[in-house]
């Protein structure tokens, strides 16, 4: 008596699997409700250690006494320069001359050209 394969389900192997999958859930519930009876409540991990106030004075004393960085002035922008107008009674401030503009550029050149030269820029 060989069983051959058919075209169709095979219902008997899936009441098979079915009846077991059963079987595993019943037992589950069963160890579930023994375990929800008989365990007593698991005591819970201790707090974290309370760091003593002392040494939290301390970190504070500490904090204080550190320089504070310095902070930058921002100029006003260009759009807030255009935008301000000047009071009468007040000069205007010195704008540089053609010149002392040239001179500070080639100056600036000279530094860049000689950092380049030890390959630090």
């Amino acid at each position: 008596n060989m069983k051959l394969g058919g075209l169709g389900p095979d219902y008997e192997t899936i009441k098979e699997k079915v009846k077991k999958l059963k079987l595993q859930k019943e037992y589950s519930r069963q160890i579930n409700e023994y375990n929800m009876k008989n365990i007593t409540v698991v005591q819970r991990l201790p707090a974290k250690p309370q760091v003593s106030s002392v040494s939290r004075q301390k970190a504070l004393e500490y904090a204080k006494r550190i320089p504070r960085p310095k902070t930058f002035i921002t100029r006003p922008s260009d759009q807030e320069v255009k935008g301000a107008v000047p009071q009468p009674g007040t000069s205007l401030p010195q704008i540089p001359s053609l010149e002392s503009l040239w001179d500070r550029h080639e100056r600036e050149k000279e530094l860049v050209a000689a950092f380049k030269s030890l390959h630090i820029f």
